[in-house]
């Protein structure tokens, strides 16, 4: 769950355009296919934070409506009101907005002679939305004003396309500039932006052009006050904190059937390429929106179309929170190819990743699956991004360094995809990226690399108050540091291993152990005074080896919330609890040392029932299918079934926290599937699937994988696996590798009511490193 910093108040660069007249407008039925069951909507009011607007897959064109509200995704259903419309948008992000840049706001004056009527500021043009009004659907967002302007909107790749039709009759701006031509109403201008979650800053361009209508007069504004003269203005970041709100404006007369297309380009590049991007991509605005809407449905179906599934009579609800998680996570991270103004190195360049810290558990494992080709793509970007900046990033936006969270997570990606064996990757550059997220600390550890390498190589750990003069980051987070570094120093490991690097594997395998030096066998923990009945927590330990102590229930559901910028702890949003079962290269370990299978299980579930798992957040997805390490494979399921549908709805409110760039809907498909994968190794762990039947094409080898399931019951009455079959052949382990997709398996789960003996023994648990096997 990424949080951001506040902006201190910046403001955006306003593009506010303003006429005269009238209205019309038609919602097209859902198209009989499966983009039926995809709803934008999930997540867009309780925190989810998703985007809801128009946009094709990975693309940097996304244009939604802006309101005062939720609006960290752009829109919200939560009835606030609409300050604007833009063109480029990220989802599912925690904090403050994201992009956002440039809104156009469409409204009718009161007066045709004095501009000034119309309103200006956000706080006074902003309008409430008609409820009821919102149509969401791939390639396609509208909404109807208060004021009667009714809005729709579709996307290329670069460029976004707007209708307004009117009433019949009547964050992060520093630098910017904006001018009007004075005879077409063509605006083009850019603004310096912050990003939301890192570090640095980047520019942004636009162009937008408009038809349909005559140009009675244009001008720029400044605050509540607009002028036809002059025709351009820029603006700088002001005097201590204080922020100009400005833009452009263009009135029109005498629209046809009173309404008006806007196009729009935008670009990292320049404002000529934004309006190249615009001319090239909707070469006639006024007849192209519906040709864009097919396009970009069709561009749906082709990323949708390896998928398919028999439902066996699981719900369209359930149905639709499959397609649409599947949806979600391939919005972002988005395709900036063309569009770097750092570099060009003739590779597809990736943006938007938000972060890795929530996006390497499910996210990326699911585009390994389902799109191949497009996480090959993003796995060299990152290494692009480390051969031209020096690191691989934890977490990237609009080409700025995000703050990292935790661990070098960008590691477990790459190393995820060696074990799934994607193609067309430089290995040696990521051992070399890697061995310096191990070995090197940057001077600013907090938004690169790792920090606190010196005490991680001599005393084994990330010490509490760390004395750290190598480099600076937020000194804090030294329990889930420490976890982190070492399934990190694991991944390294496994890297190395399959390169055939022996003497590298054995140094980082060694590392990848030392979360055990955190663990206090006689740490206890209470709940308002009582004791849950379980000893052994991690805790923070002194550079002298002597320990601290960090409630076990600290950060998490239960207390109050940790960050790094809100009171930040030992666990980064998250407790102690939450973080005991992140050890996912040793749980067997971890097992023997809170006492044994029992006692194991016996901690899931008071994890899971007293409160204090968190499943909006990342770390707690694992813990879920957890049991399968304790021989209980069936517990899994049961566990899963306690969140699917109960957390994960086809609703506007129906994430649990925000969707972090996609992470939440990957978590609902791999439940679906029957399978969760361990990100960095080549395991995925079975249980009972949702629908009867799910198959895959993959992306490469073309080869289609089927998951099969027998005595399906659409009530869910039978989840427990009695036996699974692959290729015919019984399979007795509870979990199962990667080639179920790159050579096309066949595995059928036979399900029923009763847990049974299937999964349960010793040699067929997940694999699990003992040191000194």
């Amino acid at each position: 769950m990424s949080t951001s910093t506040p902006h201190s108040g910046l403001l955006p660069l306003i593009l506010c355009w303003l006429l005269l007249l009238a209205n019309n407008g038609a919602v097209r039925a859902a198209d009989e296919d499966i983009l039926r069951f995809i709803n934008p909507l999930i997540g867009s009011t309780n925190g989810g934070n998703v985007f809801a607007g128009a946009t094709r897959p990975y693309a940097l064109a996304k244009p939604v409506a802006n309101v005062d509200g939720q609006n960290t995704g752009g829109f919200a259903t939560d009835e606030s009101n609409v300050t604007g419309f833009s063109a480029v948008h990220d989802s599912g992000t925690g904090g403050n907005p994201s992009l956002g840049n440039f809104p156009l706001f469409p409204q009718v004056c009161p007066s045709r002679d004095d501009v000034n009527s119309c309103q200006f500021r956000i706080g006074d043009r902003a309008a409430r939305y008609v409820n009821g009004s919102v149509v969401a659907e791939p390639g396609r967002f509208a909404v109807e004003l208060a004021s009667g302007v009714k809005a729709e909107m579709t996307s290329s790749e670069h460029a976004a396309l707007y209708r307004f039709e009117f009433p019949a009759a009547a964050g992060s701006r520093q630098n910017a500039s904006v001018s009007v031509d004075s005879a077409t109403g063509q605006i083009k201008g850019n603004g310096t932006f912050l990003p939301s979650f890192g570090a640095g800053s980047y520019v942004m361009h636009f162009c937008v052009d408009f038809h349909g209508g005559d140009v009675l007069d244009n001008g720029v504004w400044v605050n509540n006050r607009a002028g036809t003269e002059p025709k351009s203005l820029y603006v700088t970041r002001g005097f201590n904190l204080f922020f100009v709100e400005s833009g452009g404006w263009v009135r029109f007369q005498n629209l046809v059937n009173n309404t008006l297309t806007a196009r729009m380009g935008t670009s990292f590049i320049s404002t000529e390429q934004a309006c190249r991007h615009a001319t090239d991509e909707i070469p006639n605005p006024t007849t192209d929106f519906d040709r864009l809407v097919t396009e970009t449905k069709d561009e749906w179906r082709q990323k949708l179309g390896p998928i398919s599934i028999k439902s066996g009579g699981a719900s369209d609800d359930l149905q639709s929170s499959f397609w649409s998680g599947i949806y979600r996570g391939m919005i972002s991270p988005q395709n900036y190819t063309g569009e770097n103004p750092h570099w060009d190195s003739g590779i597809p360049y990736f943006d938007s990743y938000y972060c890795i810290w929530d996006s390497f558990r499910v996210q990326h494992p699911l585009l390994t699956i389902l799109d191949p080709v497009a996480q090959s793509q993003m796995v060299n970007s990152l290494l692009d991004i480390y051969k031209h900046e020096g690191w691989l990033p934890d977490c990237h936006m609009s080409l700025c360094s995000g703050w990292t969270q935790g661990g070098s997570n960008a590691d477990v990606v790459l190393v995820d995809a060696y074990v799934k064996n994607l193609t067309g990757i430089e290995w040696q550059v990521a051992l070399e990226a890697i061995i310096q997220d191990a070995e090197v600390e940057p001077l600013e550890w907090s938004y690169q690399g790792r920090g606190g390498l010196q005490s991680w190589k001599g005393l084994n750990y990330i010490p509490y108050l760390d004395f750290d003069p190598l480099g600076f980051g937020t000194n804090s987070r030294s329990v889930s540091r420490t976890l982190e570094y070492s399934y990190n120093d694991y991944c390294l490991a496994t890297l190395a291993q399959g390169l055939g690097k022996t003497d590298v594997y054995n140094k980082y395998i060694q590392r990848s152990t030392n979360w055990r030096n955190i663990w206090k066998d006689d740490q206890t923990s209470a709940i308002r005074g009582n004791d849950t009945g379980f000893k052994g927590f991690f805790q923070p330990k002194y550079m002298n080896g002597t320990w601290g102590y960090q409630d076990p229930i600290a950060c998490s559901a239960l207390a109050s919330f940790c960050s790094l910028t809100t009171n930040p702890s030992e666990t980064f949003e998250a407790s102690i609890w939450q973080y005991q079962f992140l050890v996912p290269q040793q749980i067997s370990t971890l097992i023997s040392l809170m006492g044994g299978d029992k006692e194991f299980i016996s901690r899931l579930d008071y994890f899971h029932t007293s409160g204090l798992a968190d499943i909006s957040n990342e770390p707690v997805f694992s813990t879920v299918y957890l049991y399968h390490y304790a021989g209980r494979p069936a517990l899994s399921t049961k566990r899963l079934h306690t969140y699917i549908p109960s957390k994960f709805r086809n609703t506007n409110d129906g994430l649990p926290g925000n969707d972090d760039s996609g992470s939440m809907g990957a978590f609902v498909v791999f439940g679906m599937m029957g399978l969760f994968p361990i990100a960095g190794q080549n395991v995925y762990l079975i249980s009972a699937p949702f629908f009867e039947e799910l198959s895959v094409v993959h992306g490469v080898t073309g080869k289609t994988a089927t998951i099969r399931a027998l005595g399906f019951d659409p009530t869910y009455a039978n989840v427990s696996i009695q036996s699974v079959t692959v290729n015919g052949q019984p399979w007795t382990r509870n979990w199962i590798s990667h080639e179920l997709f790159t050579e096309g398996w066949t595995m059928e789960i036979t399900l029923g009511a009763e847990e049974s003996a299937w999964g349960t023994k010793l040699e067929d648990r997940p694999p699990s490193w003992v040191s000194g096997i």
